[in-house]
């Protein structure tokens, strides 16, 4: 039997919560019950805390004392409907303060709520091999493919990458993480050349918009171009850009692109289509600059210009694109760097959501780009 008029605790962050759990309440069990267990601990995955953004309007749901659990394959088949049922007996109700009991049980969204009988808990008994394919589509323990990384969208490899481990008896989800920690060089700089090629495609046309009177057209390309070179700073930054809801709060985060948010700030806000223009211009600038120091290609000049004999500034983002295409090694990798990582080119949350789905996708467009000859 259940309850939510019980007060809940000031808020504290989502990732301590969880240490707390682990700590406080699952490994005395685990030490009681199975000692000597080899295992892992951690808050690894979905979830607002593992990226460092959760805040007290967070607790409403699928928040609160959480855990990923892995044993080995052989141990998790033995013992894992068991120790989940033991934890479902004897944790505690509340941890600092907080339920840890979830509503609905099963369910896709759950909430806290408080309980006086078994515990339906968050603690996730897995392997490390099962998880990583079912967050990723592989087993990324071996090692990850040019195939892979352009088949994972970077919100995934931020969910896996972030949050926090408490215990790794055996270092197998710890490689894991360091494995994926950010891009192999090739990879890297085929991801940057997609998103140059992303503001290429569209530079010209915030101007050309506002002089066919289309002003609300102008707006919402400028704020098209203003998320694109926001996913370009973080590829920049060494950072794995995550999906809308945190993608402004990621950049924030982000070292020295002060003048960068403001040029984009100005450029959404602007209401003479020459002044977005030329915000926009000015973050190009600025991130052009910013390649040119990390090395990746050949400078390029990022000083502004005109398109072709039309009375709008743009960048030609496409020759930092060509750069960067022009040290890609694998000449397969090099044919599908126009378009980069599956969630440069897909903009569907139900499909990034699914790794089948995006893994078959960069398979597709992998096997049609001229360099595997086929058709």
């Amino acid at each position: 039997m259940s309850s939510t008029v019980e007060p809940m605790p000031p808020f504290l962050p989502g990732l301590r919560l969880c240490r707390y759990l682990y700590q406080e309440a699952v490994r005395p069990l685990l030490d009681e019950a199975y000692p000597g267990l080899p295992h892992a601990a951690a808050r690894v995955g979905p979830g607002s805390e593992v990226l460092g953004f959760d805040s007290a309007r967070s607790v409403d749901h699928d928040w609160g004392p959480r855990l990923e659990l892995f044993l080995t394959a052989a141990d998790a088949a033995r013992h894992g409907d068991r120790l989940s049922a033991l934890l479902a007996d004897r944790l505690p109700k509340r941890v600092r303060g907080w339920p840890t009991h979830f509503e609905p049980p099963g369910a896709r969204v759950r909430v806290m709520t408080a309980t006086t009988g078994p515990v339906a808990h968050r603690v996730e008994i897995t392997d490390v091999a099962s998880w990583s394919a079912g967050l990723l589509g592989f087993d990324a323990r071996g090692g990850v493919t040019a195939a892979d990384w352009l088949a994972t969208p970077a919100q995934r490899l931020a969910e896996v990458t972030g949050g926090a481990v408490f215990h790794d008896d055996t270092g197998e989800l710890t490689g894991l993480r360091e494995r994926l920690r950010w891009y192999p060089a090739d990879v890297w700089r085929c991801l940057l050349a997609a998103q140059w090629t992303r503001i290429a495609q569209d530079e010209a046309f915030v101007g050309r918009a506002a002089e066919a009177g289309d002003d609300l057209g102008s707006r919402l390309l400028a704020a098209r171009l203003a998320r694109d070179v926001m996913r370009l700073c973080l590829l920049l930054g060494r950072r794995y850009p995550p999906y809308g809801k945190w993608l402004g709060t990621a950049f924030a985060a982000l070292p020295g692109t002060e003048a960068i948010a403001t040029a984009l700030r100005d450029a959404v806000a602007a209401a003479e289509p020459a002044r977005r223009q030329a915000a926009l211009c000015d973050a190009y600038e600025a991130a052009g600059r910013w390649q040119n120091r990390l090395g990746l290609a050949r400078p390029v000049d990022p000083g502004r210009r005109p398109y072709h004999d039309r009375p709008y500034r743009v960048i030609d983002a496409a020759r930092f694109a060509a750069a960067l295409i022009e040290r890609v090694e694998d000449p397969a990798l090099a044919a599908v760097a126009p378009y980069g990582a599956v969630d440069q080119y897909v903009d569907s949350t139900d499909v990034l959501g699914r790794p089948d789905l995006t893994g078959a996708l960069a398979t597709v467009l992998r096997r049609g780009s001229p360099a595997t000859g086929a058709r």
